[in-house]
């Protein structure tokens, strides 16, 4: 059986070109959508030497380390010591033509003044919809003066073939993408990280938000329910 974690030799640099050649190197994390805890479900990501790098570990309750009870929307992104990074909370929307709407807050959202950062929505689909249209989300930093989203996900989550692009740049390069790992099945696939302006958290939060919207209804992966796929 083929590992999930990558095992790749990280490449030694020549002197004094040490930094240089690391801001230039994709992150290459590879996540799998299952928890390491026993009866959790969630994510286990690991980086490029195999390391852990970050977990969602999910009961099914709303409880959260046996401590607090957690709002049933909420998805929380931790280190590999179990400290929260990031929390992914679902916004229930009355009118349909928004779209399904995540929002993703720095650290624990269950602890007062928790700051949101970034608004992940569902693309809406109309009755007309291009052939050409690949846009599954669109995501907007909160905070900003502006009001338009300022990337957006195009590709297919489904297929584990998807990118994160500046919405104001058209066909520009991949801040973040989502490739199919070789050999290993669906539950298992890499996050590249290529651009300073999402780091590899960001870019988590993210996949999360993805995988809710459009994982499918599989109760296996599924941390939330779900209705359909792209």
């Amino acid at each position: 059986m083929a590992k999930v974690h990558p095992n790749i030799a990280v490449p030694v640099s020549p002197a004094g070109a040490v930094v240089e050649e690391e801001q230039q190197q994709p992150t290459v994390l590879t996540v799998w959508r299952k928890s390491l805890l026993f009866n959790c479900e969630g994510f286990t990501v690991f980086d490029a030497t195999g390391g852990l790098a970050f977990r969602v570990d999910r009961y099914g309750s709303s409880s959260y380390g046996g401590r607090r009870r957690r709002r049933a929307e909420d998805v929380v992104l931790m280190d590999a010591a179990g400290k929260p990074l990031l929390t992914v909370r679902r916004k229930i929307k009355l009118s349909l033509s928004l779209g399904e709407h995540w929002v993703v807050y720095d650290g624990d959202a269950s602890d007062a003044g928790a700051k949101p950062l970034l608004s992940v929505r569902r693309h809406h689909v109309g009755l007309h919809r291009r052939a050409s249209d690949k846009t599954l989300a669109h995501i907007t930093p909160l905070g900003s003066s502006s009001e338009a989203a300022a990337y957006v996900v195009e590709g297919s989550y489904g297929r584990l073939s998807c990118a994160v692009r500046d919405a104001r740049e058209g066909g520009a390069a991949a801040l973040a993408e989502v490739r199919r790992k070789e050999s290993v099945g669906d539950d298992v696939f890499r996050l590249v990280v290529s651009d300073h302006r999402m780091d590899s958290a960001l870019s988590m939060g993210i996949v999360i938000a993805l995988d809710q919207m459009f994982g499918g209804a599989s109760s296996r992966t599924s941390l939330l329910p779900r209705s359909w796929s792209a």
